[in-house]
């Protein structure tokens, strides 16, 4: 399956912003399931100095600089990506392997496995906490597999929080969700996070995008996707198993995967600095359209 993704977001100052720092993730990753056929990122005002690096993560991510007075900043990322079926998916519904098992095996292997292992540490988005864990017990009983532990809490998740746009902000603490019960698919994705590293199993953020359909007979309106969330899993001899808690369902082709972290902070679309006196307005359009 191919897509083509364009992704639009403009900044608007109250007053004239003299110098601009600003750190990109939007260039799609290429994995086992999915190409980054192009990309190419646009931005006006051109910067002043803008490079590509990769992060400690393997995502791809560009830094720009900006010296010269603006009072608009205007990003667009177009991407074509190709994207095949998530083949961990089938092999961990048929996998036997104890989600107990699992947490004692990355406890034991230290420095050996110290990439898995620091996704069940806690982060800037993702706490230890007893009423999280509390939350997610039951979802874990002993002799459960790590399938169906996961595919439980997935389910608990999206049947207990509501998806209700605009109800917090990045930085609202996933404890808060929780009460709250309402919360967007960043919330959805750090509560499960949370809750699989409270029970001592690894697991990160994903971000991407993933296509929306109109409704039947309705046409698709121009910028109405967004940016999306979801979380992966590890599963010993298999890999990273993905999961939407937001939507109760398992990743395949309409996912689009542009970057993996701890959690949000590590893989945010923009982030930066300004120097300016003033406050700031921001828009964002997404689309997301197969074109084979």
């Amino acid at each position: 399956m191919r897509y083509k993704i364009k992704h639009i977001t403009e900044y608007h100052y109250q007053e004239t912003v003299s110098t601009g720092h600003n750190r990109l993730c939007l260039v799609p990753l290429t994995r086992d399931h999915q190409l980054c056929v192009s990309c190419e990122v646009k931005i006006s005002p051109t910067p002043d100095e803008q490079v590509y690096r990769t992060d400690f993560f393997g995502n791809t991510i560009l830094f720009i600089s900006s010296y010269k007075e603006h009072s608009q900043l205007e990003i667009i990322s177009e991407s074509i990506v190709d994207i095949q079926n998530r083949v961990n998916a089938d092999r961990a519904f048929s996998s036997y392997v104890l989600w107990d098992d699992v947490k004692n095996q990355v406890a034991k292997q230290g420095d050996l496995n110290a990439d898995v292992a620091q996704y069940t540490l806690p982060s800037l988005h993702v706490p230890y906490s007893e009423v999280i864990k509390n939350f997610a017990q039951d979802c874990f009983a002993d002799g459960a597999t790590l399938w169906n532990g996961c595919q439980s809490l997935m389910q608990k998740i999206y049947s207990s929080i509501e998806f209700k746009p605009g109800f917090t902000t990045v930085n609202t603490p996933v404890e808060s969700v929780l009460k709250l019960r309402k919360g967007v698919c960043q919330d959805f994705a750090h509560l499960m996070i949370a809750c699989l590293r409270n029970m001592g199993l690894p697991a990160r953020y994903v971000s991407g995008y993933i296509e929306t359909l109109p409704p039947a007979g309705k046409e698709k309106l121009v910028g109405s996707d967004a940016s999306h969330a979801w979380v992966a899993v590890y599963f010993p001899d298999i890999g990273w198993v993905e999961f939407d808690p937001t939507n109760n369902l398992l990743p395949s082709y309409k996912h689009i995967t542009v970057a993996f972290g701890r959690d949000y902070f590590d893989v945010a679309p923009i982030k930066g600095i300004i120097f300016s006196s003033g406050g700031q307005t921001i828009s964002v359009k997404v689309d997301v359209n197969r074109v084979e």
